[in-house]
């Protein structure tokens, strides 16, 4: 059961870690987003105010998944026992790591 929640929880958290943190390069932060707009803006020809549009709509989006990830990482701490919350910790140190391996090998081929 505790295997079950952990895993559970890990798989909750971790997509929205990269929102939480922004100094990350992740899915959600803005280092991704700015290459992200400037492709559509190319692709879609926006114009500025559209632009700007976006960029407030990923704003937005950015903020909603950094408040959602602090609220389960909050609901997390009151269910889990502090050893688990260290392993939970470790667990997504261990992904992100693995993450940033793939995308690295990723831009090397």
């Amino acid at each position: 059961m505790n295997k079950t929640l952990l895993t559970l929880a890990f798989v909750t958290i971790f997509p929205l870690t990269a929102a939480a943190f922004p100094g990350a390069q992740g899915p959600g932060s803005e280092d991704h987003q700015q290459p992200r707009i400037e492709r559509l803006t190319q692709e879609l020809q926006l114009t500025e105010e559209q632009k700007g549009k976006v960029e407030a709509i990923f704003k937005e989006q950015q903020d909603k998944f950094k408040a959602l990830h602090e609220e389960t990482h909050s609901k997390l701490g009151a269910v889990l026992t502090p050893e688990q919350l260290t392993k939970l910790d470790a667990l997504k140190k261990q992904h992100r790591g693995h993450w940033k391996n793939k995308k690295g090998q990723a831009k090397s081929e």
